[in-house]
């Protein structure tokens, strides 16, 4: 399976790559599918059912609302955030939805729209059914979709035969850390270089470097934009935005010139809080890898552009370069879905991605590369997810400080030694993925476990 930089880096919307991303997407793929199959102009009614944690999380994570306009033909990339919500709410009272945006078929949400919290379809627990019938109620196609994390999904064809876990269509093929370092000291290149020469056999260079700096700027407007929004978050726990607050209180302090002075990582943590609340509002977001997480890369990024004298914006290509190589290993050797295999699938995944980046622009070896990374997921296994009211809200906010704090602290630790370690990325992968399949159900999204489960009254 080929992975682009831009697959883990996309942009989007919040609140959630798989609960709100993926499911857009899905929708939009099956309507195109009916479409395509000459299927479309026979249906007159759709159905939807959600399964495990997006059944269980969905209302929270607004997965209805998305797979609402996926179904119109929006896009996740395209659509404008502040016109969802709304939407949605007119296709619902008008019971009526236009597939694709071109075919009227009824729609009842309270029958048509289903949360299955008794079933699990075979592939992932975040499994979604979509339905269509003609004018005498007789289906004409139904279709299973599930969506694995970050924004990728898969359909039931593709989740019954996975790909080889090979890259082999790229010049550099790797699968593990051991494979990507030998690649990068046999040729003689930086892992950012090796990242370069891969995305370059999929787009020309300038079109790779034109979209990453494209991303660095959507990172920085969402920080700017969290900085100046006050207000309530929505989901009916009342939470009154921090960012704005702080970013006063910060600017009344007066900013640091340097990463010297410990009141800059003030300021890393409002970056990555500003990002989260902006995707807890359901804001324009840069998924990286997940939206649950998408605060720490953003942060520790420009932590690094604002604080650190060496810095300019192209070293930024090679920050998102570096950290999109770590988030492969991830994605290919274990997992990035929260519902899968836990917070430290997200938070752990994108803490590990910074660290590695920071440590390559700071003009870290190979192996303090992968020490940093190693280090920055070895302090997050067995993280759980837990929202409460399934939002992404409590913990997930301040745990994107948290990450970006601990990406920074991985980094000064790798930097200090000759990046010697014993346990290597590869080996902390694989010990990620077996402690997710080893967490209990309750504590992988499902807001059954937890804080979610001991905060009742919220």
């Amino acid at each position: 399976m080929t992975i682009s930089v831009f697959n883990l880096f996309s942009i989007g919307i919040g609140p959630s790559s798989s609960h709100t991303v993926g499911p857009m997407k899905a929708a939009k793929a099956f309507v195109t599918r009916l479409h395509d199959r000459g299927e479309l102009c026979q249906s007159k009614r759709v159905k939807i059912e959600l399964f495990g944690s997006l059944a269980f999380t969905g209302k929270g994570h607004a997965t209805d609302d998305a797979i609402l306009l996926g179904l119109e033909g929006n896009t996740p990339d395209h659509i404008n955030p502040d016109m969802i919500k709304p939407w949605a709410k007119e296709i619902i009272a008008n019971k009526n939805i236009q597939l694709n945006g071109t075919q009227n078929v009824s729609f009842d949400y309270v029958s048509d729209f289903i949360y299955n919290f008794k079933e699990l379809l075979p592939t992932h627990t975040n499994g979604m059914r979509f339905s269509v019938y003609d004018a005498s109620q007789n289906e004409i196609t139904s279709r299973i979709y599930y969506s694995i994390g970050g924004g990728f999904i898969l359909d039931e064809d593709e989740a019954s035969h996975p790909l080889s876990a090979d890259t082999s269509d790229f010049p550099y093929p790797f699968s593990s850390s051991k494979t990507l370092l030998q690649l990068c000291e046999q040729n003689h290149l930086a892992i950012k270089d090796l990242m370069l020469i891969n995305e370059c056999s999929l787009r020309p260079e300038s079109d790779v470097k034109e979209r990453l700096m494209h991303i660095t700027t959507i990172m920085r407007e969402c920080i700017d934009k969290g900085c100046q929004s006050p207000g309530i978050l929505p989901g009916g726990l009342k939470i009154k935005r921090r960012a704005p607050g702080l970013y006063q209180k910060l600017l009344a302090k007066g900013k640091p010139q340097t990463y010297e002075h410990m009141d800059s990582m003030e300021w890393l943590n409002l970056y990555a809080i500003a990002v989260n609340e902006e995707n807890a509002a359901g804001g324009r977001i840069v998924t990286a890898p997940t939206n649950g997480a998408a605060g720490i890369i953003p942060a520790v990024l420009h932590y690094y552009l604002t604080f650190y004298p060496q810095a300019n914006k192209e070293t930024a290509i090679d920050f998102l370069l570096t950290a999109c190589a770590i988030g492969i290993l991830y994605k290919k050797g274990a997992s990035i879905s929260g519902a899968e295999v836990g917070c430290q699938g997200e938070v752990g995944v994108a803490c590990s991605m910074a660290a590695g980046a920071l440590t390559a622009v700071l003009g870290g070896t190979l192996y303090q590369i992968e020490n940093a990374a190693e280090i920055a997921m070895e302090h997050h296994l067995g993280m759980t997810c837990d929202p409460i009211n399934g939002l992404v809200q409590i913990p997930c906010i301040e745990r994107n400080a948290m990450g970006a704090v601990k990406a920074v602290n991985a980094t000064r630790l790798a930097l200090l030694g000759d990046g010697v370690h014993y346990v290597s990325l590869d080996k902390v992968i694989a010990t990620m993925k077996q402690t997710g399949k080893d967490m209990m159900t309750i504590y992988k999204e499902t807001s059954q476990g937890g804080l979610a489960a001991n905060l009742p009254e919220c």
